[in-house]
């Protein structure tokens, strides 16, 4: 197979390496199976808190989906079967109970890019590079390209997905395409401060504010926003408020020196 998976636990954080440097990072069929895999097996780990994806090198993320493949598909069918491919790795990170933050280090292209939108959190090196050229190609873009206009609105999805242009690092912070933007010799000093904040955080109540946002991407906002109050009263089924609101009461009360 060309390329692989590779996935590293350092305590809570399960670390996700598409490698595949020699091609930048891109999806062929059966790297994407073995995605689909891996991340799923994630999911049942309860002691795990945060997962970190990234791309082998410092060339690139994802480059986008390997397109000798795509040029060898016979037909519709085929065709169909490769994208729901690549619908299906972005749908495991979706599916994650964790937040999963990408370190986005170069070209993130295509399915690299509805990969990335498929993160919770994106922080980009600022050589990172971004587009979504597949009407260069031939295709549309789709699957979860359709998470764009939520990202960064409707015009500058257009502009992405109309004209398959390229945006650098700058450009996509500005949009809100991704979150952070810092040199790449600082990618991860920004990575461990983001992951000190989600690991300070209650473990449930982060996967319950993850599976309430995701909520929300579905719901119109009356039925949103009413979704919120079963949320919160499930949170207290457990100790974790009692327990982190006692101590932060303990800490106010203890006189600063």
């Amino acid at each position: 197979m060309a390329g692989r998976i590779v996935i590293r636990r350092e305590g809570s954080v399960a670390w996700i390496t598409i490698a595949h440097d020699a091609k930048l990072n891109t999806l062929n069929p059966e790297l994407m199976e073995s995605f689909i895999a891996e991340v799923g097996s994630l999911a049942g780990e309860d002691g795990l808190r945060v997962a970190v994806l990234t791309g082998e090198g410092d060339r690139a993320f994802i480059g986008g989906a390997d397109i000798g493949a795509m040029a060898a598909i016979a037909d519709g069918d085929s065709a169909t079967q490769f994208i729901t491919l690549v619908h299906r790795c972005c749908d495991a990170l979706r599916s994650l109970p964790i937040p999963v933050i990408a370190r986005v280090n170069g070209w993130t292209l295509g399915a690299g890019l509805e990969v990335a939108a498929s993160c919770d959190l994106r922080l980009a090196a600022e050589t990172a590079r971004f587009g979504m050229p597949e009407v260069r190609v031939g295709i549309p873009s789709v699957v979860e390209a359709a998470l764009l206009p939520g990202l960064i609105g409707w015009g500058r999805a257009r502009r992405l997905l109309l004209l398959g242009e390229t945006i650098g690092a700058a450009e996509a912070f500005a949009w809100g395409l991704v979150e952070k933007v810092v040199p790449i010799d600082l990618l991860d000093t920004a990575l461990a401060e983001w992951i000190g904040h989600l690991l300070a955080a209650g473990p449930q109540a982060v996967r319950n504010q993850k599976r309430l946002i995701r909520a929300w991407e579905d719901l119109p906002m009356r039925e949103a926003i009413a979704a919120g109050i079963p949320a919160f009263a499930a949170a207290w089924e457990g100790d974790e408020p009692r327990r982190m609101m006692a101590a932060f009461l303990d800490r106010q009360r203890t006189p600063r020196g």
